[in-house]
């Protein structure tokens, strides 16, 4: 994508009203724009990172076993009232009437209206287990959205639910789901430490919000340092393997790990003063188990093997793809911007023509620019008439993992710089080799 093509708004200044760091980079590096209090546009920048993120998210979603579907934003109030949600859940729903009256509601989950296509369609033990996710826009009406998309009113969610005969598929079911985010998220560059939660208005007596830590984060949280080392489940995993997987599971809760509101002083007070970890944090995904807290008043129930009718019991599994985006920009950012992990990031390469019109680096520049492309590498091109000071710091603004510096000075030795965002290191190149370095 040549830059002088592609929409990118770049901001000079930083907003008035961006007070943490994901907030102002996003801003400030054209990712997005608010259209209302803590509801976003998406701009091509930033819509290219959050595809990237629901992309690993859905691919270990299926690894694990779960099912797409797409569900409606919009729900019938019936469905909550047959939950008894409908009155309890508060004035973050938003409730709405269409032309007819009829009561309705933006969803804020989907626990409900998965129940009754489940409940519609499944009969019998032999239909189970069952587990059905969708990537979805979510609306809560927040009574302060801030922090821009740590807490916006308008969000986008991977909502997993899954459905089983018993409390013991139900667990399997439940490791299944702990394992796929433990992968989810360290794909995307993020050590997340699973740490015992409440559930809030979900429900449940089984939950673990996955934590990042982060300077900025929103909340304290307390967990033993062995977690930070800990080696992520391989691609491999069976998540067949009951026993296998439980084993996976018991390792990653065998040492401290839990929230602010979860936090129990004594116990945290016996892990060896070395080893504690009292830090900021901020929540990236969120699994429950809850029994048959819906498939009760929803009558969800599948015929047993004796002939009998049961209810099933249920999880659901959350994870916020557009909190994400925020998330790794507070875990990975330096005082000149984002520094994107390559899996997330909206290009892989940036290539810098730091004298365009010239025809030596314009010649360079486009030969590099096609075979880059030609071997099916995102390449952002900026090709804008600007001093190399401004493409400097509007590339590492916007945070892409390799910069490929294009300059008369280098190329009359026949060489290219090549920089590295993350760690700021440089090589001097030959066009073919800097090509071969970033092929891999």
């Amino acid at each position: 994508m040549r830059l002088s093509r592609f929409f990118l708004p770049i901001l000079r200044e930083t907003p008035k009203e961006a007070e943490i760091v994901s907030h102002r980079l996003m801003l400030r590096a054209g990712m997005m724009r608010q259209e209302a209090a803590g509801i976003y546009a998406f701009l091509p920048l930033g819509f290219r990172v959050l595809q990237k993120i629901c992309q690993i998210v859905r691919e270990e979603q299926n690894r694990s076993g779960a099912i797409e579907l797409l569900m409606p934003t919009i729900q019938s109030a019936e469905l909550w009232r047959e939950s008894g949600r409908y009155e309890a859940y508060g004035k973050e729903m938003l409730r709405i009437q269409d032309r007819h009256e009829r009561e309705m509601l933006y969803g804020p989950t989907n626990e409900e209206m998965i129940t009754e296509i489940f409940r519609a369609y499944v009969r019998s033990y032999k239909d189970v287990p069952l587990n059905l996710y969708h990537i979805q826009w979510k609306f809560r009406d927040e009574v302060r959205p801030r922090f821009g998309l740590m807490r916006g009113r308008e969000f986008l969610m991977k909502d997993a639910y899954s459905f089983d005969l018993d409390q013991a598929g139900a667990t399997h079911s439940y490791n299944k789901m702990f394992v796929a985010y433990l992968r989810t998220f360290a794909r995307m560059g993020l050590k997340s430490i699973p740490m015992r939660a409440e559930s809030g208005p979900i429900g449940g007596n089984l939950s673990h919000e996955f934590i990042i830590l982060a300077q900025t984060g929103e909340s304290e949280v307390f967990c033993h340092k062995d977690y930070l080392d800990m080696a992520v489940p391989a691609a491999d995993t069976n998540f067949d393997d009951i026993a296998g997987l439980q084993g996976i599971v018991s390792k990653w809760t065998s040492q401290y790990a839990a929230t602010s509101d979860m936090h129990d002083a004594a116990a945290f007070a016996k892990v060896p003063s070395d080893k504690q970890v009292s830090a900021r944090g901020i929540e990236v995904g969120h699994i429950f188990y809850f029994g048959t807290k819906y498939s009760d008043p929803m009558k969800a129930v599948v015929a047993t093997h004796d002939g009998k009718e049961a209810p099933v019991h249920m999880g659901s599994y959350g994870i916020g793809p557009s909190r994400l985006v925020a998330a790794i920009i507070e875990a990975s950012h330096d005082d000149a911007g984002i520094i994107w992990p390559e899996p997330v990031a909206p290009f892989k390469v940036a290539i810098l023509n730091l004298k365009q019109g010239a025809s030596d680096t314009d010649a360079a520049s486009e030969q590099l620019y096609r075979d880059l492309t030609m071997k099916g590498i995102e390449v952002l091109y900026h090709d804008l008439d600007e001093r190399p000071g401004a493409k400097f710091a509007a590339t590492d603004l916007i945070g892409i993992p390799y910069q490929v510096l294009v300059g008369p000075r280098g190329l009359a030795e026949g060489k290219v710089e090549v920089k590295k965002r993350a760690d700021g290191s440089r090589e001097n190149l030959s066009p073919a080799a800097a090509l071969d370095l970033l092929s891999r």
